[in-house]
């Protein structure tokens, strides 16, 4: 399966983009791993990368998009995806959809997490997020075993700055305007699956492997 994986910051996607590529035994392609991984290694993007972060810039659409090419060569992906964290936008869709027919690929489908703003500012109000391998954890819903510490790498945790309350709203304000071209998109491509996300993470990812499991079973129809 090859599954795009959409939805507002705080939705889930990181979460249920791993545990649904566990559950498929495919890959798991994440921007901001991407991005981190190219920065550890030194390579020329990383580099390039490296220096719009070290002056506070976001990484251009062309770089990140230079990194997706390069990921997208890769032989792990022949089984299937899960792409996380990328498109955001139509621009970024169009990008994405000259990638994929570089590499000869075409998706399944584009699943679309709903959930509440209410659910959202929960959540991220709440997050902790690793400083040495960008786990992510929670105060209440996925505290560390040790306060303070990550679990996977002992090294400390931190709260995003964008993650205050305040700050939350604006961004799921902007994300709002520029997602709905992005659903759009995929709609009139016959793509899109919306799934409530607001619930349990493990019924959530339940239910997005019936989805594929029902789109499998009718494509061999």
């Amino acid at each position: 399966m090859r599954i795009v994986l959409l939805g507002p910051p705080g939705a889930g996607k990181g979460t249920q983009a791993k545990r649904l590529a566990e559950s498929l035994g495919v890959a798991h392609i994440s921007t901001g791993d991407i991005l981190r991984q190219n920065v550890k290694e030194g390579s020329a993007l990383g580099k390039e990368a490296k220096d719009f972060m070290e002056r506070g810039l976001l990484v251009p659409d062309e770089l990140m998009s230079k990194m997706l090419l390069d990921r997208f060569s890769r032989q792990d992906i022949q089984k299937g995806f899960i792409l996380d964290g990328y498109p955001r936008n139509f621009a970024q869709a169009l990008t994405l959809e000259g990638i994929f027919k570089q590499k000869n690929i075409d998706i399944d489908m584009v699943v679309y997490l709903d959930s509440s703003d209410s659910v959202i500012i929960q959540r991220l109000s709440g997050r902790l997020v690793c400083s040495g391998c960008g786990a992510n954890f929670h105060v209440t819903n996925m505290p560390p075993k040790n306060k303070g510490v990550c679990d996977k790498c002992g090294a400390g945790l931190f709260q995003r700055s964008d993650d205050k309350e305040e700050t939350i709203r604006k961004r799921l304000e902007v994300y709002k305007k520029e997602v709905s071209n992005l659903i759009k998109y995929y709609q009139e491509k016959n793509k899109l699956y919306r799934l409530a996300a607001d619930g349990d993470a493990q019924e959530v990812l339940n239910e997005i492997i019936a989805l594929t499991k029902k789109l499998h079973d009718s494509s061999k129809v």
